[in-house]
């Protein structure tokens, strides 16, 4: 027997008592005569003690090491008046060791495990001792709680959890795939899902009416912090609702998991905007709503305008677009420069601003506006001394977003200024409802799918599917939180006809292209399909939002880096000749 007891369940009831424990050495500490050392295992921290007495155990313990691996039993005593710890559960207690048997040595790690090293692919490649970290730790609990919340959430509600095959056809349509080939075909490739999507939809023809998974998913994109080539959502499709239907399940599933990991009672039912009023008013369709710095539109106040720039944008058809940076006055001039070529970055020629400092308009623009402009600027814009006013121009769409990402730096330098104060617990949930059906692909000069070409259109805007196909809103919603987007869905195309209609007349998708694309699914339809919609949600974003980390490396056990690369394991690897042989395979590196 390794152990009686794990140490999180020591406590000043077991004072008295002789127990057995084992875990790693976390500190050892020789005080002059006496060892003291911290075991740890993954739940507890308990101070253990040998006696100088027993010389041949005490001459063990002076080479203990940090990480070592131990067994030991001993008496559970409460520690002397003042030498307590409050910061651990197990502050008031300790053990004094009887016997000491060494399970297993250590090397000394290559950063210490008491706090984070500052190299993240250090970490990477000695994961498995970033892992017994207690903030590490910690994140895996915190997932497994909200996956377990998860799980039994949907059981309560009558779902089947059904898992969809990993090996699928490829896609191209969407996000670029990994392919896998075919020993069995040669010259044939399946494609790792990007989602279940296909399969959820056809779970419902089948009649499971609720299907959830909690789905592995597969991307072949430039990875960032909220990023990986592979990852986790909680996927889910429903026959016989409405997206009222899905707005209320996934509110309850949110309020299940904050209350199973964090105690917290959040408000339902959330918010709804639409995607133009997110994109008008925050210049993005997940809008971070904890801080003010709203769009303005300022359209009317320079309709006559004698500045030339945003006179000649109004004639084209294009919007002026503003924010009021309050105290920001005091932007340097290594800021401003970061935001011009901010704005450069997403299509903006250039960045205007005004500064208002002592009581003066700062701007090469001002000279342009006239008494009336500059007095409606201030009455919109409620400008104050130390104000930073900041300008886009362009296109409704590309002004706003050019904004709508300046807005979002500027939010972080005023709050790295302690002008901005985000509490860490609040928690914005909002639902972003009627998105476009359509977006126009200059590309390619066709009209192409927002969100996925199974998307439901509006019921009243189908007639206009033909006629004016861009002011067609889909059946699309996302659920945000602070300017994450946690996950999005819709309610599906169920008619064959409106399917086909869809494909062949607005998306141009060639008949032989979608029969050996989706041919399966559009038959599937024909046997009567059930109105059915449905939601995926990013579970390895939810979790690192509710552990407080902005990447979701910190929630994966074993994440790739920003290169794709697994250091633990230095994957991707070189393969065997006869491997590529066997696949009917030539590798052609670049030069």
């Amino acid at each position: 027997m390794f152990r009686t007891n794990q140490l999180c369940e020591l406590n000043n009831g077991f004072i008295g008592q002789t127990v057995t424990l084992s875990g790693w050495v976390d500190v050892r500490r020789d005080l002059g005569g006496v060892i003291f050392a911290d075991l740890r295992d993954r739940d507890g921290l308990v101070q253990i003690i040998f006696n100088p007495q027993d010389q041949e155990m005490f001459s063990v313990a002076e080479h203990l090491r940090t990480e070592d691996v131990i067994k030991v039993t001993g008496l559970i005593q409460k520690r002397p008046a003042g030498t307590e710890n409050l910061k651990m559960a197990s502050g008031e207690i300790e053990l004094v060791v009887s016997q000491l048997e060494i399970l297993n040595k250590s090397e000394t790690p290559p950063f210490p495990l008491d706090r984070e090293p500052a190299n993240e692919d250090l970490r990477l490649t000695y994961r498995y001792l970033d892992l017994r970290r207690r903030p590490m730790l910690d994140n895996l609990k915190t997932r497994h709680k909200a996956v377990l919340a998860t799980r039994n959430y949907f059981n309560d509600q009558g779902f089947l959890e059904v898992e969809t095959p990993i090996l699928f056809k490829s896609t191209p349509e969407g996000a670029r795939e990994y392919l896998v080939p075919s020993r069995a075909n040669p010259g044939k490739f399946y494609a790792l899902p990007q989602s279940p999507q296909q399969f959820k939809q056809l779970l419902m023809v089948s009649g499971v009416e609720k299907y959830f998974q909690i789905a592995r998913c597969f991307r072949d994109e430039d990875l960032r912090a909220d990023r990986q080539p592979e990852f986790t959502q909680i996927d889910l499709e429903m026959s016989f609702i409405t997206r009222e239907d899905i707005y209320a399940l996934i509110e309850g599933l949110l309020k299940q998991v904050w209350k199973a990991t964090k105690g917290m009672d959040i408000p339902t039912p959330f918010p709804r905007i639409s995607f133009r009023e997110a994109i008008d008013t925050y210049g993005i369709d997940k809008p971070d709503r904890r801080f003010d710095l709203k769009l303005n539109d300022l359209t009317e106040v320079f309709r006559q305008s004698q500045f030339k720039v945003f006179a000649s944008v109004i004639q084209d058809g294009g919007v002026i677009k503003a924010i009021n940076a309050k105290a920001f006055a005091v932007i340097t001039t290594g800021q401003l420069d970061e935001l011009t070529n901010l704005a450069k970055a997403a299509g903006a020629k250039g960045l205007a601003f005004i500064k208002i400092e002592n009581g003066e308009w700062k701007s090469p623009i001002v000279k342009f506006f006239s008494d009336a402009e500059k007095k409606a600027l201030q009455e919109k814009l409620n400008i104050e001394e130390g104000d930073l006013i900041l300008f886009s121009a362009g296109q409704w769409l590309d002004a706003c977003e050019v904004l709508g990402k300046i807005r979002l730096r500027c939010g972080e330098y005023l709050q790295g200024l302690g002008k901005i104060v985000i509490d860490p617990e609040q928690y914005d949930f909002h639902w972003v409802i009627d998105f476009p059906l359509l977006t126009f692909d200059k590309e390619t000069q066709r009209y192409i799918s927002s969100h996925h070409p199974f998307t439901s259109p509006l019921v009243e805007d189908i007639p206009l599917l033909e006629s004016e196909p861009l002011k067609v809103r889909g059946q699309h919603y996302d659920i945000v939180l602070n300017g994450v987007e946690l996950g999005g869905g819709s309610i599906r195309i169920h008619q064959p006809d409106i399917q086909k209609k869809l494909f062949e007349d607005i998306l141009k998708i060639p008949k032989d292209v979608a029969e050996s694309r989706f041919g399966y699914m559009i038959r599937a339809f024909r046997y009567g399909a059930p109105p059915h919609g449905g939601i995926a949600l990013g579970l390895d974003r939810l979790v690192a939002i509710l552990c407080g980390t902005t990447s979701i490396r910190d929630v994966i056990a074993f994440p790739k880096n920003q290169r794709g690369q697994d250091l633990m394991s230095q994957s991707p690897a070189d393969v065997e000749p006869r491997q590529l042989r066997d696949l009917h395979i030539d590798v052609k590196l670049p030069l």
